[in-house]
């Protein structure tokens, strides 16, 4: 077999080969480095392990201060809210520098799919002690053994991101040896490729495995790199970063790591630059994306639910004159813009109040002449409010005006005019929100689709399903039924109810687009918005 090398084999099945040049001049490690068969990925430059987008060329949107992927993330769960399908994970295992983050990056470009997530085991070493963070210093630490990763952590992470959980990810300090303060929070993987170089080292994370994958690449390809990325990237010295790959690296990888080979469904030498692996790996991935794929649509929540009786977890304001008055204004087409931001924003604070009287309350008041006053207080943490956008944020200020110092997040829906699709296209939500009340606002609900989304988003952030109002200024019958028979713990609360929706998904008799009624924008024909906007 001199003369070739294993171009990307499944384990146990046949071997495909290149033609190698035995004769071809590698005098050095640099010019093994640089040889055309034997490519070296830089990594002169800070890996990055962020949540990823696929495209090579993705939509964006840029600001000042940050870049905001367009790219919409379709449902993962059914009109029953539940979450029907799996984020597909693929593992990455082989040795120290050995090319894993670069096939990594290179998978993500060649998928083509949108919301990727790519999650580094680095991540995921232990917190040294004193006496570990002096063996470390001294280079005596054995970085590269499986005591020195929290797999408990892992595991539970990895878990958690596999069923469309957010989840928190330690960054570590390499060098400091030990874990920042603010860790990273990452949510909405529809593939997650997780790497390192003992990912295939524990029996509950190879369980969590959809695609095993080990890269193999040749050791003093491996040494070079490793002495350029810690010398450059780490600040370590060239006799200590030698020493600990004699003393730790080389053993760990013969004893831990390079076992694990025989459990890889694919074993890719040469790393990015193997072409064709990467081509059979991004095939194997997209087949078991495709029969997972369900039709989710409005229709299918249009034709859902007809007939039922309006849910208990619905609450209807009082039609008194006041509101009755208030609907008739900006209801009618001819109401000019100034009076219909002025009598919404009436009729928000209204609303808005109202659903607070559904919160927890408790007696807990003493005057200052000492007698008890049965009072009431929030019997909870605290309230945060969740727009979505854009109708949904002239919500904000209503809110603002009767909760003080109010925490406020944002959520940005859009339906696919291909599909019929409701799409994530953006979300920010305040830390911490598990334990929080959340008052969801969107200025109209029709079929539902957007708020079911939004719903979902909150629950996959852990937030409880009873402490979630949905508020909305006209609900279609229709959209209450789809959110209640979805999340049946979650309060809906508006101001009226309509009965009918037409073809279009509008409210009949409806209020129109609100979010052009209210911001004086006209939406071009093939802009379409979420059920906040659009009335539908």
């Amino acid at each position: 077999m001199n003369g070739l090398i294993p171009l990307a084999y499944p384990v146990g099945r046949s071997k495909y080969y290149v033609q190698f040049e035995p004769n071809s001049p590698l005098d050095s490690l640099d010019s093994l480095l640089n040889h055309p068969c034997c490519p070296l990925t830089p990594s002169l430059s800070p890996r990055k392990r962020t949540t990823s987008q696929s495209k090579t060329e993705p939509p964006l949107l840029r600001t000042n201060k940050r870049t905001i992927y367009t790219a919409g993330r379709p449902p993962w769960y059914n009109v029953t809210g539940t979450t029907f399908k799996e984020a597909f994970v693929i593992g990455l295992c082989g040795g120290s520098a050995s090319g894993k983050t670069t096939v990594a990056n290179k998978i993500i470009e060649a998928l083509d799919v949108p919301w990727v997530v790519l999650l580094s085991m680095d991540s995921f070493y232990k917190v040294l002690t004193k006496d570990e963070q002096e063996l470390a210093a001294k280079n005596e630490y054995n970085f590269d053994h499986p005591e020195a990763f929290d797999f408990e952590l892992l595991v539970t992470v990895l878990r958690k991101l596999k069923k469309g959980k957010s989840i928190k990810v330690p960054v570590y300090d390499f060098n400091s040896h030990c874990r920042r303060k603010e860790w990273k929070t990452v949510y909405g993987a529809n593939v997650v490729i997780f790497e390192g170089i003992l990912a295939f080292a524990n029996k509950e994370l190879l369980k969590l495995l959809d695609m095993k994958v080990f890269v193999d690449t040749d050791s003093d390809i491996r040494l070079v790199r490793r002495l350029k990325r810690d010398i450059s990237e780490r600040g370590r010295d060239i006799s200590g970063v030698i020493k600990q790959y004699n003393k730790f690296v080389k053993p760990s990888f013969e004893q831990y790591i390079e076992p694990t080979v025989q459990v890889a469904d694919i074993v890719v030498p040469r790393g990015g630059e193997n072409f064709v692996a990467l081509d059979l790996i991004v095939q194997h991935v997209h087949s078991q994306l495709e029969k997972v794929r369900v039709s989710w649509s409005r229709s299918a929540l249009a034709s859902a639910h007809q007939g039922q009786p309006l849910p208990k977890t619905l609450s209807v304001m009082e039609s008194t004159p006041q509101v009755r008055g208030m609907h008739t204004i900006i209801r009618n087409k001819d109401t000019n813009r100034d009076e219909f931001i002025f009598y919404s924003k009436r009729l928000m604070r209204l609303l808005i109040e109202h659903a607070l009287s559904f919160l927890p309350l408790k007696v807990c008041m003493e005057t200052p002449q000492g007698s008890v006053y049965e009072g009431r207080r929030l019997s909870g943490k605290r309230i945060t409010g969740v727009s979505i956008l854009r109708a949904g944020e002239t919500m904000e200020q209503a809110l603002m005006a009767v909760c003080k110092d109010i925490r406020l997040g944002k959520i940005l829906i859009q339906t696919n005019h291909d599909t019929g699709e409701p799409e994530l296209h953006y979300l920010r939500l305040p830390k911490d929100i598990s334990e929080d009340y959340v008052i969801l606002m969107d200025s109209t609900v029709s079929t539902g689709a957007a708020a079911l989304m939004a719903v979902r988003v909150l629950l996959d952030h852990d937030v409880q399903e009873d402490k979630i109002f949905l508020l909305s200024l006209l609900m279609a019958e229709m959209g209450v039924h789809s959110v209640a028979y979805a999340f049946p713990k979650v309060r809906i609360i508006t101001t009226a109810v309509d009965k009918k929706v037409n073809h279009e998904f509008h409210i009949i008799p409806g209020i129109g687009n609100f979010g052009d009624r209210y911001f004086g924008t006209d939406a071009p024909s093939d802009w379409y918005e979420s059920d906040d906007g659009m009335d539908y």
